[in-house]
């Protein structure tokens, strides 16, 4: 079932995926350095090198809610201010629903009043951009460089430094607070 928009009954199940320890060693080492940027402590926690993911619809199904796999794989939109994403306001990575990829640091984050989790830049290298009609005017699509995942749009009316707005869907995000390193 294809839907553009739909109602969400309840708090969105969040995807987990493999990864936690190797993202706090990565946060640990970028949080000691002071003069790092939002986006310079983005780039250190992605991949040395990004391996596409491919999966069947089938196999997207069975790892996502119904609500993250209309938003991820089939383009819909969340309806405004349903995501607790929206409000989230600790520091750390807004993540990937579908792959795990961190994509926004919360540094980046905005209240945009939409109703959607909005960034004025992603992290370097983790997002590709198409252009989508889907709403007749051209508007510029955001999605996950790994999966291909739809997050959302970027719209140019957004803060300073970009002027961007990464109006993203709450259910193509996981989020991970920054915290300290467990050994062992």
């Amino acid at each position: 079932m294809q839907r553009r928009n739909f109602l969400l009954g309840g708090a969105a199940v969040m995807v987990g995926l493999t990864g936690a320890s190797m993202h706090g060693m990565r946060v640990a080492e970028a949080a000691n350095d002071p003069l790092a940027t939002a986006t310079d402590f983005g780039a250190k926690l992605m991949p040395e090198k990004i391996v596409k993911i491919v999966k069947t619809d089938e196999e997207w199904r069975q790892i996502l809610s119904e609500n993250s796999y209309l938003v991820l794989r089939k383009e819909a939109t969340e309806p405004p201010f349903s995501s607790p994403l929206d409000q989230e306001k600790r520091v750390g990575t807004f993540h990937c629903g579908g792959c795990d990829l961190p994509l926004y640091r919360s540094e980046t984050k905005f209240d945009s009043r939409t109703g959607w989790p909005s960034f004025y830049e992603g992290i370097k290298g983790a997002l590709g951009t198409k252009t989508d009609f889907g709403l007749f005017l051209p508007r510029t699509e955001v999605h996950c460089i790994r999966c291909e995942g739809h997050q959302g749009h970027i719209f140019e009316d957004g803060p300073a430094p970009t002027g961007n707005r990464h109006c993203i869907n709450g259910l193509a995000l996981t989020f991970k607070p920054d915290g300290p390193v467990k050994s062992g």
